[in-house]
């Protein structure tokens, strides 16, 4: 894979996540992973030709193709989590390019984003965590949940029981959350 076709998958997974928060860790636990087979298929947001692609993998999680109106394809391993009776995904990137990386290539740290699965069927709706609304609020509570930032961008640090606590004690609050996505199964022609 060229470098300008790297970069232009790695933009197509940026694109993608740019609205949710980092984390070092996943949010689950092997306790906390489960398997709803209505996942998997092909999604697609009303208003446009952006897809993802759901399929199962050996151990019960999903790898995820997202492909942009472009045709640019990013990947992703998912597992689907149930904390405490509430549905998140955990997103973590796959590199499906060779193995002689560049020195920038090198630099990149892969690390887990989170989803909140507000509905499966028959729309798929998710929300991620509002960056905007952790930043304003880890401002006044520092002490809230271990992170970390970085040239102004928060990367959490906590555990996978602090990040669910956490997301847990904030779930109701609707400025803490953007609703990103509603998608529908695609229909074939």
């Amino acid at each position: 894979m060229n470098t300008l076709k790297l970069l232009s998958v790695a933009g197509g997974l940026l694109a993608l996540l740019a609205g949710c928060v980092p984390s070092l860790q996943p949010l689950y636990t092997e306790q906390d992973l489960s398997f709803d087979p209505r996942l998997v298929g092909e999604w697609c947001k009303p208003d446009s030709k952006d897809t993802w692609t759901f399929t199962k993998n050996e151990d019960d999680s999903y790898r995820l193709c997202y492909t942009d109106t472009l045709n640019r394809k990013s990947d992703c391993v998912v597992h689907l989590a149930k904390v405490k009776g509430r549905l998140f995904l955990d997103l973590f990137p796959v590199d499906s390019g060779p193995s002689d990386k560049n020195l920038y290539q090198m630099h990149l740290l892969p690390v887990h984003t989170f989803m909140q699965v507000r509905e499966i069927s028959p729309t798929l709706r998710l929300a991620s965590l509002n960056p905007v609304w952790l930043q304003r609020f880890l401002k006044e509570n520092p002490e809230a949940i271990r992170h970390e930032t970085q040239n102004g961008r928060i990367i959490l640090t906590a555990q996978p029981e602090e990040l669910q606590a956490f997301l847990l004690q904030h779930e109701a609050n609707e400025e803490a959350w953007l609703n990103l996505l509603n998608l529908n199964p695609k229909r074939s022609n």
